[in-house]
């Protein structure tokens, strides 16, 4: 994080496969950087009241079993960083904070009734572009982890791309006496990240299992269950089942979830029962302190007093 990358050594940082499109590429490592802290941050945030509440993505790159052995979590993980990347490059291109890119093409015709296209989209063609090369170099390599894992882990990438690529939408400003929008200017915008995590939970929870079988004459991905629907290109795919989480196994990649806080009024994901594993909890009762009766003093602060409250909380066993 303390990394400048303004000078080709500090490539050396990166997996060996990354080094020199890294020398090639140095403008763009910042937004690397960031894209690669907002996929942590995504994960977690998306499997919050999970058994597997994506922890060890902290340990990035040197992953654990959960996400080396071609789970479905890490069916998940491998797609977010792939679209994350992929928007961070075509964000900055559109900012200008990258020489060799600009704002997105403009699409022929018109946006509608008194549109026009105009601004600075986001240039998806040039995130796609260098956001694969980046997030696809280490499995393209081959130097470690089976074919099968390679090929599941470089096609839920691809997966994680084309839903930011779907997600590419038409955003317009109004201009006009008294917001009238009598004149609109659109250009090209890409959803937020929080939107495309969302999406790809959604397939996460519907992942096909496959094995990586010869298939005439070459090996695909085929659903292990020959009942299952044909793998498209918008399905997460995984290679072996996950463990339930429930009790600490490092062989498995699992931390457990003692000690983790549950909902007990919940009846989802995040309820005692489930986040527990019939373990049963323990109930605390801290005092907390926070803001209250907060009022608006002329001009311009909010002044608040400091109140304390007691709050339950209920701890897995």
């Amino acid at each position: 994080s303390g990394v400048s990358w303004n000078e080709s050594q500090h490539c050396r940082l990166l997996v060996p496969e990354q080094l020199q499109l890294c020398r090639r590429n140095l403008e763009v490592m910042p937004s690397i950087v960031r894209a690669a802290r907002r996929t942590q941050a995504l994960c977690q945030q998306s499997f919050a009241d999970m058994r597997w509440n994506c922890s060890s993505i902290q340990r990035a790159p040197s992953f654990g079993p959960d996400l080396l052995k071609g789970t479905r979590e890490a069916a998940f993980v491998y797609a977010l960083a792939a679209a994350t990347i992929a928007h961070g490059i075509a964000r900055a291109c559109a900012s200008g904070e990258l020489p060799l890119c600009s704002c997105g093409p403009g699409p022929p015709g018109d946006p509608g009734p008194g549109g026009r296209w105009g601004g600075c989209g986001d240039n998806l063609g040039y995130g796609l572009q260098l956001g694969a090369a980046f997030a696809d170099s280490s499995s393209r390599a081959g130097r470690s982890g089976t074919h099968g894992s390679k090929a599941v882990n470089l096609h839920n990438s691809a997966v994680g791309r084309t839903v930011l690529s779907d997600s590419l939408d038409t955003k317009c400003k109004c201009h006009g006496v008294s917001g009238s929008c009598s004149v609109k200017t659109c250009w090209k915008g890409l959803s937020s990240l929080d939107e495309i995590a969302s999406d790809l939970k959604s397939k996460y929870l519907a992942a096909i299992k496959v094995s990586h079988r010869l298939v005439g004459p070459r090996k695909q991905l085929m659903p292990k269950d020959t009942d299952a629907r044909p793998v498209t290109e918008t399905d997460l795919v995984y290679l072996i089942n996950s463990p339930d989480y429930c009790t600490p196994n490092l062989q498995l990649g699992s931390l457990g979830t003692q000690d983790r806080q549950c909902n007990k009024s919940s009846v989802g994901s995040a309820s005692c029962a489930l986040l527990c594993c019939g373990r049963g909890y323990n109930t605390y009762v801290e005092e907390v302190e926070e803001r209250c009766h907060c009022r608006y003093r002329w001009c311009c602060s909010v002044v608040c007093r400091r109140c304390r409250r007691r709050v339950e909380r209920h701890v897995c066993k």
